[in-house]
């Protein structure tokens, strides 16, 4: 009789065969049985009962010619109901407060509604003056460091609708011209993050990154915001790289594997 031990060390051996073959099988053609047993160390005696109950369960498939594995159809299905499962502010929320603390200032989590930027979570520095931003508001994407980060991988149809539905200033500092945008959108792409230098607010700095799903398309941004007095220039320069690292964390985890960081 298999005991519990046992099963335990067939499960962690048929997990490593099935994380070895997602992790070599690229190419198309799979990988063949004798590279699997070699690498993990394994007799290919063991590795065609370990993927007898993969195969099975359609997790792995064999091809009848060559006799390499590849994955199966199951995977997709498990990858897609675990996608499904996925809720942005769910997901967020431990980032959005590590990155809370570590920075000290305001951090929010936005999604996008052009031509504006939906706030949906917020973790606020309660020693410090608070922001007026609150959860469920809503702000015109242009003149915001989250709507610069998530329009800057958007089409041109999205700066469009943002471009039509006016661009009035609010400081002295807004950009309000679509070519002036468009160029700093350009910025946002070859830096990671973007910043919103007191253009929405007098006295107010804030940096932002795109967060993407397992679609790579854009699924919101989160931001940090502070007073000038606190977030200078240098200062965003420091959390900028700390916004776009965290937003990678997250769109890890919603299943997206392109790294948006400084184009060098």
């Amino acid at each position: 009789m298999t005991g519990p031990r046992n099963q335990s060390s067939s499960l962690r051996r048929a997990l490593a065969v099935l994380d070895y073959v997602q992790q070599h099988a690229g190419d198309g053609r799979g990988v063949a049985l004798t590279r699997i047993a070699e690498s993990l160390d394994l007799s290919k005696s063991t590795v065609l009962r370990l993927t007898a109950p993969l195969v099975e369960a359609d997790l792995l498939t064999r091809d009848h010619e060559t006799g390499w594995f590849r994955l199966g159809h199951g995977t997709l299905r498990m990858g897609q109901a675990y996608l499904s499962s996925l809720d942005l502010r769910t997901v967020a929320a431990e980032p959005l407060r590590r990155l809370q603390q570590a920075v000290g200032e305001t951090c929010h989590l936005v999604v996008c509604d052009l031509p504006d930027v939906v706030y949906i979570d917020k973790v606020e520095n309660e020693r410090h003056v608070r922001m007026a931003s609150r959860v469920g508001s809503r702000m015109p994407a242009y003149r915001t460091a989250v709507g610069k980060a998530m329009l800057a991988w958007l089409d041109e149809d999205a700066l469009r609708t943002v471009a039509e539905a006016g661009m009035p200033a609010t400081t002295g500092c807004t950009i309000t011209d679509p070519e002036r945008l468009r160029t700093e959108l350009a910025r946002v792409r070859r830096m990671g993050y973007a910043v919103d230098d007191r253009e929405n607010e007098p006295e107010v700095r804030c940096v932002a990154a795109a967060i993407f799903d397992h679609d790579e398309k854009v699924a919101g941004a989160l931001s940090v915001s502070g007073l000038t007095s606190r977030m200078s220039p240098a200062r965003v320069r420091e959390v900028g790289p700390l916004v776009a690292r965290t937003c990678g964390e997250i769109s890890w985890t919603l299943g997206s594997s392109v790294r948006r960081g400084p184009r060098r």
